[in-house]
């Protein structure tokens, strides 16, 4: 356990002298412990040169697994009073690509500040990664139905509009009033919206087919973004990422009346049991920061982000 946990200092901290000096060791002692671990395993796990360390490709292996395993029993030992560890270690989050705002850097570095031992590792993408296969602690994710096979705890609704520039509206003749309207209308749809059956619903509770004509497709919300700057066509795109475009009047927002409701942001992970200190804070505080940094962004009251009652228990189903 000691060499377990030697090695993972030595990969966080990036050499062996500042690794022992964290864990109580000498530089030789910490040297000798991966010396062994890597004798028992048949394996090398570090390159070493007088400058650098790097990681061989066992030694990635093994560094994901043994950390997930040491966090598994650092939170076992929390969770049974032996010990009260301050939140530390590398975590792993896969997160959507429209979280690349000022807002969220904000929010991330502000739990740098208050936790200035856990190594956040964000991995932007819009696919829902598998957390235990690849290695994940934790995803974000922008959904309506979260998946019952994991814990998905509610962290803010996230309002999504129609958007377009007013130059691109303009040369199309005018805002669209109702639903039909957009078929006439390029749109930019991501590559994983399937455009069958989608609608709108617009006043009284009136659900309207929604018709659209693309004009790209993308997986890539940033992309996305660009395109409708570019004039390429109208999207539906997360408050967060056009809030201020729409403010200056950069964007316009289409059929403001009409509502493709709102996607919840949970934080998903696979248990409750024995959740690491780094782990727990971090959800914690997304909770109540990412409302708040939503919020202090768009003065007014419409579109503005929800905060959600958590749940007094997370449903887990098998």
């Amino acid at each position: 356990m000691t060499s377990l946990r030697v090695f993972r200092e030595v990969v966080e901290a990036g050499s062996f002298v500042a690794a022992a000096e964290r864990l109580g060791l000498s530089p030789p002692m910490a040297s000798k412990h991966v010396a062994q671990l890597e004798k028992s395993l048949g394996a090398r796990l570090l390159h070493r040169s007088s400058r650098h360390l790097s990681l061989t490709e066992a030694g990635t292996a093994w560094y994901e697994q043994s950390r997930r395993a040491l966090d598994l029993l650092d939170a076992a030992e929390a969770a049974i009073g032996q010990t009260h560890d301050t939140p530390r270690g590398q975590l792993k989050v896969s997160a959507p690509v429209w979280c690349a705002t000022p807002r969220f850097a904000r929010v991330l570095a502000d739990y740098r500040k208050k936790y200035p031992e856990v190594l956040v590792d964000m991995h932007l993408e819009n696919r829902k990664v598998d957390l235990a296969a690849d290695g994940y602690d934790l995803a974000l994710r922008a959904t309506q139905e979260p998946s019952p096979a994991l814990i998905a705890r509610p962290l803010c609704r996230v309002p999504f509009y129609l958007t377009a520039t007013p130059g691109y509206i303009a040369r199309r003749g005018g805002a669209p009033a109702l639903p039909a309207d957009l078929a006439k209308l390029g749109a930019i749809v991501p590559s994983y919206v399937n455009l069958e059956n989608l609608a709108l619903k617009g006043p009284g509770g009136r659900m309207y087919p929604l018709r659209l004509a693309p004009a790209m497709r993308s997986d890539d919300t940033t992309l996305t973004l660009h395109a409708v700057r570019a004039d390429m066509g109208v999207a539906y795109m997360p408050s967060w990422l056009v809030d201020d475009d729409i403010a200056s009047g950069r964007l316009l927002r289409l059929l403001p009346a009409f509502d493709s409701g709102p996607v919840t942001l949970f934080a998903v992970y696979t248990s409750r049991q024995y959740m690491s200190p780094k782990l727990r804070t971090f959800i914690d505080f997304l909770s109540e920061r990412l409302v708040d940094a939503a919020a202090d962004a768009q003065p007014g009251a419409a579109g503005r982000s929800e905060r959600l009652k958590p749940r007094q228990e997370p449903r887990q189903k098998p």
